[in-house]
């Protein structure tokens, strides 16, 4: 398997983190996003949205999305919920992730981090949104220690990614305490460093 990806990329640590925590062999392909390495004839045979993460699997498919890619690796492990219901929030987990939250934080950082944007010049309305969404995962933490049943899922792969990373994008996260304490846990699960 071939992971293609840049590290930069929140959406590209969670397929190697998942890829990592379950032992899974692959090799990582460096492409550079910021030199437009995804829009290239080639990269776009592969995937033709011309993004990262792409994964092509040992027998020449390709998988495209990070939710979706690290559902797929994820498949038969502890990190996808045995029951219907556990498995569909993780899902609404991993769907509103990608529309209510990498959109602010995720976009508030890569502007801040590698656009050079001061902060004071990011959109306000991609900041307000981004602090609703971090209210919105520290209401859900409350008494709980992941976002779905007693163990880390796709669920918290999917959103440690950016959350971890929002103080890059202008987010002080020292007041959420539960995010702060979840991002720990998680880390510490999954085995992520640095």
């Amino acid at each position: 398997m071939k992971i293609f990806g840049d590290l930069v990329s929140g959406n590209c640590l969670k397929v190697k983190w998942t890829a990592d925590h379950l032992g899974l062999s692959y090799d990582w392909v460096d492409v550079d996003i910021l030199k437009s390495e995804t829009r290239t004839p080639k990269f776009l045979t592969m995937n033709p949205f011309g993004q990262v993460p792409t994964v092509e699997l040992d027998d020449g498919r390709y998988l495209t999305q990070s939710n979706a890619i690290i559902q797929y690796l994820a498949e038969g492990s502890a990190l996808i919920p045995t029951d219907a219901y556990g498995r569909a929030r993780m899902n609404a987990f991993l769907f509103w992730e990608q529309y209510s939250h990498e959109p602010y934080v995720a976009v508030c950082r890569f502007q801040h981090l590698y656009l050079n944007i001061p902060l004071a010049d990011l959109d306000k309305d991609k900041v307000e949104r981004g602090y609703r969404a971090l209210d919105t995962m520290e209401n859900w933490l409350d008494g709980v220690d992941f976002l779905v049943g007693d163990a880390p899922s796709c669920a918290d792969i999917g959103l440690i990614a950016y959350t971890r990373v929002a103080h890059e994008g202008g987010f002080e996260l020292a007041p959420y305490e539960r995010i702060t304490a979840w991002i720990t846990r998680v880390e510490d699960a999954i085995g992520i460093s640095g």
